[in-house]
């Protein structure tokens, strides 16, 4: 039996870390683009969630994958996958 059949169909999205200031939580900024319903432009828009990040490894600006999940608190809806590349400038 594959995973993906036991646990149905989940969203996987990527972003930027923003904040990883919570205990065992980082805030992640996912843009994409829509386009204007009137003026036909495409607009970037952003939107924020939060990510249990178990083992408490990203740091703000690291780029990571995440993966929809069931609730695990109020806010967290999400939890990380894994790290796709890190931010210029910080340490391991």
């Amino acid at each position: 039996m594959n995973s993906n059949t036991a646990q149905g169909h989940r969203k996987k999205l990527v972003g930027v870390v923003v904040s990883n200031k919570m205990h065992k939580t980082v805030v992640v900024s996912v843009a994409r683009k829509v386009r204007h319903r009137k003026y036909l432009k495409y607009v970037t828009t952003r939107k924020k969630y939060y990510v249990h990040d178990e083992h408490e490894e990203c740091r703000v600006g690291d780029e990571v994958e995440i993966l929809e999940t069931r609730p695990l608190s109020k806010l967290k809806r999400w939890r990380l996958l894994g790290v796709k590349s890190r931010a210029e400038g910080t340490r391991v």
